[in-house]
């Protein structure tokens, strides 16, 4: 599958920029061990329950692959131990889709449920950073092209969504000259949108195309099949985290624009259907280090929990 050769890019990607309200009612999570049947592909690492009841999709950021995923985010013995099947996906570098990708996604997805003969009736899709903008584009393709993979769910963590606000924010930072990790992330991401994009007024058509969302029009249109199935926001917004290490404002962080976001679909899709959780120091990478852009920010056993309340 095509991906942009960036390997230069640092594995904290899009760190600078950037109301819990469970709507389920709990549910009784298992906790019991179960080995999984792992099956490993070019394309994807897929875990398998003995008996299966859900499926679990997760794009990982934009350096990352199945095995960072893996690493960072603790929820593949829990999933199996309440018969959710976990496919962890390779696919990254993308902040946006083509329509070729996402149909190639789709083949790709739709060949592990068929050699594996996954129950595909209660599928979630997620992602991390920007493995959620692909997980919102990819659910949006799938409802809307009537494919065999229904997704009952989308979520995201901490995701770059307003590719302009991106942009913006990442020259804001060039001038700020804080921070050199931050400044060389920024210079990357602005020669990267640039090129591929555009600048100026002229770029805005292709923002507006390629973008899951823009708050400086309030535009969700790639977005505009989400209707029937629910959609979770996680973003943890610690601004003395981000004021000390990045000297980011409120303004520029992921949050500000999940925030934003949460508003723009709760006025097409309705508060049944969309929930921003806010989390509280549960952002740390699996080395310890105290990073609020982290997989932990999502609470596995209210996931696991949201995912059982809707098997059919």
């Amino acid at each position: 599958m095509k991906t942009r050769n960036r390997l230069s890019v640092v594995v904290l990607f899009l760190t600078f920029v950037s109301c819990t309200n469970n709507k389920n009612v709990d549910l009784a999570i298992k906790n019991s061990p179960e080995e999984p049947r792992e099956i490993v592909s070019d394309h994807y690492e897929l875990f398998l329950p003995n008996t299966q009841e859900g499926l679990l999709i997760l794009f990982p950021c934009f350096p990352c692959n199945a095995e960072n995923t893996r690493t960072e985010f603790n929820i593949i013995d829990l999933a199996i131990s309440n018969h959710i099947a976990v496919l962890l996906m390779n696919f990254n570098q993308h902040l946006w889709l083509s329509s070729q990708e996402k149909k190639e996604l789709e083949n790709i997805i739709m060949n592990a449920i068929n050699k594996n003969s996954i129950n595909a009736s209660n599928t979630y899709i997620g992602g991390f950073s920007s493995g959620g903008n692909v997980s919102l584009l990819l659910a949006d393709y799938l409802k809307s092209s009537k494919s065999p993979i229904q997704p009952q769910g989308v979520f995201i963590a901490d995701s770059p969504i307003d590719l302009l606000a991106l942009y913006e924010n990442a020259q804001k930072t060039i001038k700020k000259n804080f921070s050199e990790i931050a400044v060389g992330e920024a210079k990357w991401i602005v020669e990267m949108l640039e090129t591929d994009i555009g600048r100026g007024d002229t770029a805005l058509v292709k923002y507006k195309m390629k973008s899951p969302y823009l708050s400086c029009i309030n535009a969700i249109n790639n977005l505009s099949a989400l209707n029937d199935l629910e959609i979770r926001l996680y973003s943890e917004p610690d601004t003395a985290w981000w004021k000390k290490n990045r000297q980011a404002e409120y303004e520029d962080m992921n949050a500000y624009y999940i925030e934003q976001f949460t508003d723009d679909l709760t006025e097409m899709y309705g508060d049944e259907n969309v929930t921003y959780i806010k989390t509280e120091n549960r952002g740390y990478r699996s080395n310890g280090d105290r990073h609020p852009h982290s997989w932990s920010i999502i609470d596995e056993n209210g996931l696991v929990n949201w995912i059982l309340s809707k098997q059919k």
